[in-house]
């Protein structure tokens, strides 16, 4: 779902850089991963809203406010 005024691939690059090296291997599967380098999907579809808010909490923690 895009919500206007936000870019889904600046969402997507937010929710990247909360991610360690490899990590969105882990969380995808396979089929999931091969959508999202295709473009199909973004991980704001992809990942649930509790994954997501714990990565972003867990990010905030190491990286401080997002930007």
């Amino acid at each position: 779902m895009v919500i206007p005024g936000y870019d889904p691939d600046d969402l997507d690059d937010a929710l990247e850089s909360h991610l360690s090296a490899g990590e969105l291997e882990d969380r995808l599967t396979e089929s999931e991963l091969e959508r999202y380098r295709a473009g199909d999907e973004s991980l704001v579809d992809l990942l649930g809203e509790d994954e997501i808010e714990r990565m972003l909490d867990r990010g905030d923690d190491a990286t401080g406010p997002p930007n």
